[in-house]
């Protein structure tokens, strides 16, 4: 398993990219200003696009994992790898998601804790309503932990 850095045809990974960002014109938004990593185990399995929010904050704008490869733990190696890489360059590593209980979890269990929300983002942003575990995502929930 190997993790690198993507610096060149990010939009070439756009299918792993929809999965936690279905509008593609939102990930327009962040893509090429993140830093995008892959993580590549006998091929691509899991990806994620970081993002420098000013006061020491690094942001997930993006991370996922190839469906037939969840539960396997690369979404949890790619964390483990910016807490490291990013230790002492920043203070605060967040992600903000939508407020789903098939989320939320994850990420408690790699250690954030609940930040603020952003009310109404998703119905305010996105051009169709936006379901995970057939729950339809209002607010974007912010979740923080230090690094």
């Amino acid at each position: 398993m190997k993790i690198i850095q993507i610096t060149e045809n990010k939009k070439q990974y756009l299918p792993l990219l929809l999965l936690a960002d279905e509008q593609e014109d939102m990930i327009d938004r962040y893509l090429e200003r993140g830093t995008m990593y892959l993580l590549d185990d006998d091929g691509p399995k899991s990806e994620c696009v970081v993002t420098d929010e000013g006061d020491g904050i690094l942001e997930i704008k993006n991370i996922a994992t190839d469906p037939a490869f969840q539960g396997k733990g690369y979404g949890k190696a790619l964390i483990a790898f910016l807490e490291t890489r990013y230790r002492g360059r920043y203070r605060i590593l967040q992600v903000g998601t939508g407020d789903s209980p098939a989320t939320i979890p994850f990420y408690e269990g790699c250690g954030f804790t609940r930040s603020h929300r952003l009310t109404n983002f998703f119905v305010e942003h996105y051009d169709h309503p936006i379901y995970e575990d057939g729950v339809q995502l209002v607010d974007m929930v912010y979740l923080r932990k230090e690094l």
